[in-house]
Formats: C-alpha cells, sequence, structure tokens
C-alpha cells in the first residue's frame, strides 16, 4: 500500500510587490531581479498571516478531494515562520477547519519543509497508523526579511499549498530524504537571541541570511543527485517523467538543473516569476496550478524535488 494525492489547494494573499516597487526602497531593478532571478513580483501578506493563509489553501484542497475536515486523520505543516512559538501552525489549522479526529504538528525543513512533511504522511500511513491526511506547505518569508538587504528582500514571497492524501494502491512510488547540518550558516534565521535577567540583555528578533553563491553551488548540485537517486531505486526512466516540479527559488537554479539531467525545460514547470520564493510553498502552489489546469492526467509520473535551510533537500516521485 502507498498514498496518493487526492486534492490540491493554494492560497497568495492579494498584495503584489513588483520589481519596480522595491526598486523605490533599495538600489535594484527590475532588469537587475529578473536577470538573476526570473522574479518579475511577489505576493506580500499585509492582513493575512501564516495559519490564515495555511487554513485557506487546506480548505480548497479539501473541497477539491471532495472530503470533509472531520475525515481527516492528521494535519503536517511544513513551515519556519509559524505565527506563534506555540500552538503549532498544524494545530491551528485544525482548529479553525474543526478536523476533529486528526493528530497535528508542523515540521521544520525550510523550503523543503512540504516534501517533508508529505513523505512523513506516506509512512504514517505505509505504517498503517492513518489513512487519510492533509499536508501543507506555507510560509510568510515577509516577516522574516530585511527589507534594506536587496540581496534577499528581492527573492521572498508569501503563500501557502496543501493536498490531500489518501491510502491507495497506486501514488507515491519512492522518496529520498537528506541534510547536511554541518552547513546550516549558509541559510538561516535566528528567531530570538538569548535574553534573561542573568545577562541582563532583552530577547531579540533576527532577519533571514543567505549565501546565494553557496546555495546556488548546492542546490544544482544535490538537486540532481537525488532525482537520480529516487529514479535509480525505484527503476524508473528518467524519460518517463512528465513534470519534474522544483523548488521555485530561481530561474537559473531550474535551469542548471534541467541542464545536468539532460530533460528539456518544457518539463520543468516554473511560476517564479509571479510569486518569487515562497519557500514550503513553492511545491504545492505550483502542483496546485498545474492540476486546476489540467495538466496532470491520471497514470502521469511527476518527480517532487525541494531544496532548502538546514541544509535539506529531497526527492519524491509519484503516479498522478
Amino acid at each position: 500500500m502507498t498514498s496518493r494525492i487526492i486534492g490540491t489547494g493554494s492560497y497568495t494573499p492579494a498584495q503584489i510587490v513588483t520589481n519596480d516597487d522595491l526598486a523605490k526602497i533599495v538600489d535594484t531593478s527590475d532588469e537587475w531581479i529578473t536577470g538573476r532571478t526570473g522574479i518579475r513580483e511577489r505576493r506580500i501578506a499585509t492582513e493575512e498571516n501564516t495559519s490564515h493563509m495555511a487554513v485557506e489553501a487546506a480548505r480548497r484542497a479539501l473541497e477539491n478531494a471532495g472530503m470533509k475536515p472531520e475525515e481527516l486523520d492528521l494535519i503536517l505543516v511544513g513551515t519556519t515562520s509559524a505565527d506563534h512559538c506555540f500552538p503549532s501552525v498544524a494545530c491551528e489549522v485544525q482548529g479553525a477547519l474543526g478536523a476533529v479526529h486528526a493528530s497535528a504538528f508542523d515540521i521544520s525543513a525550510a523550503c523543503s519543509g512540504f516534501l517533508f512533511a508529505m513523505n512523513a504522511l506516506q509512512a504514517f500511513i505505509q505504517a498503517r497508523m492513518y489513512r487519510t491526511g492533509l499536508v501543507i506547505g506555507v510560509d510568510c518569508l515577509s516577516k522574516l526579511v530585511d527589507w534594506n538587504d536587496r540581496s534577499t528582500c528581492v527573492l521572498f514571497g508569501d503563500g501557502a499549498g496543501a493536498a490531500v492524501i489518501r491510502a491507495e494502491e497506486t501514488g507515491i512510488r519512492h522518496t529520498v530524504m537528506k541534510s547536511d547540518g554541518a552547513k546550516w550558516q549558509v541559510l538561516s534565521c535566528i528567531s530570538r537571541t538569548n535574553g534573561n535577567f542573568l545577562n541582563n540583555k532583552d530577547p531579540k528578533l533576527g532577519y533571514l541570511y543567505m549565501d546565494g553563491q553557496e546555495v546556488f553551488k548546492f542546490a544544482v548540485k544535490k538537486v540532481p543527485e537525488c532525482i537520480h537517486e529516487v529514479l535509480d531505486e525505484s527503476q524508473t526512466e528518467i524519460e518517463s517523467i512528465k513534470y519534474f516540479v522544483l523548488h521555485q527559488a530561481n530561474y537559473r537554479i531550474v535551469e542548471s538543473v534541467a541542464k545536468r539531467l539532460k530533460q528539456p525545460m518544457s518539463k520543468f514547470p516554473m511560476n517564479m516569476e509571479r510569486y518569487g520564493n515562497t519557500s514550503a510553498a513553492t511545491v504545492p502552489i505550483l502542483l496546485d496550478e498545474l492540476n486546476r489546469e489540467g495538466k496532470l492526467e491520471s497514470g502521469d509520473r511527476i518527480v517532487l524535488s525541494g531544496f532548502g535551510a538546514g541544509l535539506t533537500w529531497g526527492a519524491t516521485l509519484l503516479e498522478w
């Protein structure tokens, strides 16, 4: 037994911030941003918060699946930008949906969060602990970005994507998950510095930090490797893959991965030009768009792959 995606949903804030808008607050330009990243605009939360976006994406996924919240056994949320230290976003989603029979918790794997959460649910289903689950990738990185730092503020946006997953005979075929904690410094965010009555300091919040060159080198090397691994271990020919749905961080990364895999760019759908890097939400948002545009047919073989802070990365092979 395995598990299969039976419904998808997504949500992005209404507020659009273009490259020209950012050029008014930092030394940058539309040409500079687009040429280096492929990003033209992004959605930024104003009234929405992380849990709100997660709930909206979840509702749309449940509607698409034709399921009620009461039918869910487990809710997993991949995020690094929860509204509260506790409770988890997943518990907030459970309460808002009325998913009274579901367990719920978050997974912190940054931009790999949705993929790691989906693979965790797959393991629970294969262990026959649960039968039906909801996986959400959501991040509101606009509250973690230093808007005076042009090297990072031009990259990120806010959003949420979700998938309803149920035990089936066909669906997810193989998964690979990897981590390298020795390189955690290249992409990090100090959520709160130490501060208490003993050191007479106040705790302070930090901003997101990224060594862009190191992240680029990491991604273009590790993503093709894990895709080859998931295909080799499942004895699947790469030519049989219809789409490679990758984390939407940078056009140049996707292009480099395609070249290393020796696959045409037509197999690598992208939407980063409209949303930017929404971290854990990029893969499920793109998957939802493909689903609702009728580009996914029963039996299609798809590879999902995410990479991000941790460092974390992985790939999942599934049949639609």
